[in-house]
This record gives C-alpha cells, sequence and structure tokens, in this order.
C-alpha cells in the first residue's frame, strides 16, 4: 500500500498534539508495510532517515503556475477569501491581532513564487500558505504513484481535495480537532467551510473518537456510514530512568500540560486549584504551554491570590516534557471539547494518576481515570484532594491505568486505517 498523506506538523516540525499523532500513526502503519509520503509546508534541509519518505512543499518546484492557479480554483473556489485565519484564536483577539491583511490570496496567487515561501506555522498568513500548499500538492500528486490519499486536519484538506481531483485516486480525511472545539459556538466560518468541503469530497472521513464522529454527523451533515472511529494511542518508550529527577520541594505537583486556549479549559484548573488550596497546604499547580489565553489566566490566578502556589512555564518540548510529566502526583485535563487528549496518556506511562472532562475522546477508552464534567469545578477539585490524600487508592488507579494502557496501542490504530484503506482500493 502507498500513501500520499498530507500534514501540517511532523516531528520536529510544531511537535504538538497533531504531529505526534502524525508520528505515532505513520510508524505503525511503516512497521505494517505500508509505504508513506507525508508533505509538510516546510522543512529546512533533507530530513534524516525516517519511516516515512519527509518531503517539504517549500523544496517542490511549480512550473506554469498560472494553468494550475486556474486548475485549482474550479475545484476550490472557498479559498478565495480576504481573511487572515490562525487555528486557535478567540473571536476578541482575533479582532485585535489583524487590522490589515498582509496579502491576500488574489494577490498571492498573481504575484509571489509558489517555492520558498513557506513558514509552515499557524501565523497570520496562514490562509495563503494553506493556498500555494493545495496547489503543489496537485501538481505534485499528478507525477507520483500511490494508492490513497490521507489527509490531516482541515489545514490540508484543500490539498487532499486538489490531488483527489487531479489524480482521481480515493481521499480519505482525517479529523484531530473541529472548530467547534477550539472556538465554541463563535467559529470562524471560512474554517468551518474549509472543515465541511474537505470531508464532503472524502470517500472516507476518520475521526480521532466517537465523541467526534457525533459532532461530524451533527455540525457538518456528514453520514454516519462514511465516517470511521480511529483512536488515537500513544508510544511507550519513556525515560525517565535518564531524567535523575530531584524535587526541591517535598510539595505534591498537579499538572496542566496543553494550549492555554478556550479549548483546553485552562479557567477551570484555575478555580479547581483555588478551592484545592483553601483546603490543603503542600501542593504546588503547574500551567504548561502557552496560547491566546495565557495572560489572562495570569491575571485570574493573581486575582485569585494563589500566586505562591502557581507556575506557569511556558511551552515545553523534548525531555522537558517528559521531566514535568515525572516530577507530577497527578495530571488534569478539564477540556471543554477534546476530540481525543493524548497528554493524558503520555502521563500515564510515567505512572501519574489523571483526571479527564467527560466531554474528551480519551474518556472512551479510559476505564479507571477520573471524569468530571469541565465546568463542575466543586467536583473537580474534590477529585484533585482525593488524589492527593487517599495514596491506597491512588496506587490502586495507577496499577489498572498501567494495565489499560499496554492495550492502547499504535498498532490497532494502523490496523483500522489500513482497513479504511483496502475499503477505498478493494482490497490491496
Amino acid at each position: 500500500m502507498k500513501v500520499l498523506m498530507f500534514g501540517w506538523e511532523f516531528p520536529p516540525y510544531i511537535s504538538g498534539g497533531l504531529g505526534t499523532a502524525c508520528f505515532g500513526l505513520t510508524k505503525a502503519l511503516a512497521e505494517k508495510g505500508t509505504h508513506i509520503t507525508f508533505i509538510l509546508p516546510k522543512i529546512q534541509q533533507d530530513a534524516a532517515e525516517s519511516h516515512v519518505r519527509l518531503l517539504g512543499a517549500n523544496r517542490i518546484s511549480v512550473t506554469n503556475l498560472k494553468k494550475h492557479i486556474r486548475e485549482f480554483r474550479k475545484n476550490i473556489q472557498l479559498l478565495e477569501i480576504d481573511s487572515p485565519l490562525r487555528p486557535y484564536l478567540s473571536p476578541e483577539v482575533y479582532t485585535k491581532m489583524f487590522s490589515r491583511i498582509d496579502r491576500d490570496v488574489k494577490t498571492t496567487a498573481r504575484d509571489i513564487e509558489i517555492t520558498g515561501d513557506f513558514s509552515g506555522a499557524y501565523g497570520p498568513d496562514l490562509l495563503s500558505e494553506i493556498f500555494r500548499y493545495s496547489i503543489i500538492a496537485g501538481v505534485f500528486a499528478a507525477h507520483q504513484d500511490f494508492d490513497v490519499i490521507h489527509a490531516h486536519d482541515w489545514m490540508t484538506f484543500p490539498a487532499g481535495i486538489r490531488a483527489k481531483a487531479v489524480t482521481g485516486k480515493p481521499l480519505v480525511i482525517h479529523v484531530h480537532a473541529l472548530e467547534f472545539d477550539r472556538s465554541g459556538d463563535n467559529i470562524d466560518t471560512h474554517v468551518y467551510e474549509i472543515e465541511k468541503a474537505g470531508m464532503e469530497a472524502a470517500d472516507r472521513v476518520i475521526a480521532v473518537s466517537f465523541y467526534t464522529r457525533d459532532r461530524i454527523i451533527e455540525k457538518y451533515g456528514i453520514p454516519e456510514e462514511k465516517i470511521q472511529v480511529v483512536h488515537n494511542a500513544v508510544s511507550k518508550e519513556k525515560h525517565i530512568e535518564r531524567l535523575k529527577i530531584r524535587r526541591a520541594l517535598n510539595e505534591k505537583i498537579v499538572l496542566f500540560l496543553g494550549r492555554v486556549t478556550f479549548q483546553k479549559g485552562p479557567e477551570y484548573f484555575i478555580e479547581a486549584a483555588h478551592k484545592v488550596l483553601c483546603r490543603l497546604q503542600d501542593v504546588r499547580f503547574v500551567m504548561a504551554g502557552t496560547g491566546d489565553m495565557f495572560n489572562r489566566m495570569v491575571e485570574m490566578v493573581a486575582g485569585n491570590r494563589i500566586g505562591r502556589c502557581f507556575h506557569f512555564t511556558g511551552f515545553l518540548k523534548g525531555t522537558v516534557v517528559e521531566r514535568m510529566y515525572a516530577m507530577s502526583d497527578l495530571y488534569v485535563m478539564p477540556s471543554v471539547s477534546e476530540p481525543f487528549g493524548i497528554a493524558p496518556l503520555e502521563a500515564m506511562l510515567y505512572d501519574v494518576p489523571i483526571i479527564v472532562s467527560k466531554q474528551s475522546g480519551v474518556a472512551e477508552i479510559l476505564d479507571h481515570a477520573i471524569k468530571v464534567d469541565f465546568w463542575d469545578t466543586d467536583k473537580l477539585a474534590d477529585s484533585i484532594v482525593s488524589v492527593l490524600t487517599q495514596p491506597a487508592r491512588t496506587e490502586e488507579m495507577v496499577k489498572n491505568n498501567t494495565q489499560q494502557l499496554s492495550q492502547i496501542k499504535w498498532e490497532i490504530a494502523a490496523d483500522k486505517t489500513l482497513d479504511v484503506y483496502r475499503s477505498l482500493t478493494g482490497g490491496m
């Protein structure tokens, strides 16, 4: 099986949750004999040897540009909009940050070179990059030998649509998150239209949870029979032995690790922390990550007068993330809307007990985690106190979680994904 795969992240390029999921799934697919060409918007140099053929759109040349742009627009009219897009902005921040457009899509199409002009980031020129990336996707796909197109998340859906139009090969759209997850009811309609167009054009849609599947049906009108649920997993590697963890203070550490955005519910974590600190001493809360709500959360901590016991680390990566997990006594994910959520599984690798919101896809596969509604900060605070003060119960929870973790494998996700491919290619 040969797969042409499009993604906006892949380690080490913006290695967030999306990149982690792409890496885990592709590695398991490769181990089963699948040949994958993975196209990122930008890589700095030839990629090191990997389980995938990793290419950057910035390193693919395009000739006869005007012809490709005309053909592209026949397929995807919705990209001709005068709007800056970023995936994780609140409506308030969205309005403030961009009072003007650096370069609209029509200007891009007329005046610039399509090669070598990608940031590969989530910036104010994101829509323009999606446009150029999609044109290159079509040009590249027309000259490649593959069986299936697989596009991850909305930034690459137009590329998948274009590659399908050029080649006639089946298209799999992989939904890791929806605009309704990122923005609640205050959605960016342009992102919504791109998501909807991708799912309508797809031959099959992969959703990372039943929670996400149901929202796709409800919000986008996609028929249930077109959607296959494939839960994410977690790599089983951990390096706690080489981390040499030392604590400067003999206090319990409660961790929030993720984007500091509406979707992740950071304000509920802070509300619960305030309630816990009214009942317990010798506890410290850590918020690791950054995002558009970061400054507001700092102000919220100050307003609640809990700054002495609350720490903001900013964005963490690499072994620093591992150290943070290993130092923690409890991981909390109070997400308002979480399609899946790999971070709790990563915490479980380090024998850390977890509390997750009921509004998360990962809750579907965890039988022994504590689950609370994101808005119920009283219940969340009670649960935190319970974990920190009842060591026997916590030890039993960790034991059960460890056993279950052994059954949450990328190999299973790869098997289900291969079943999708085979259903579209006649069982190749």
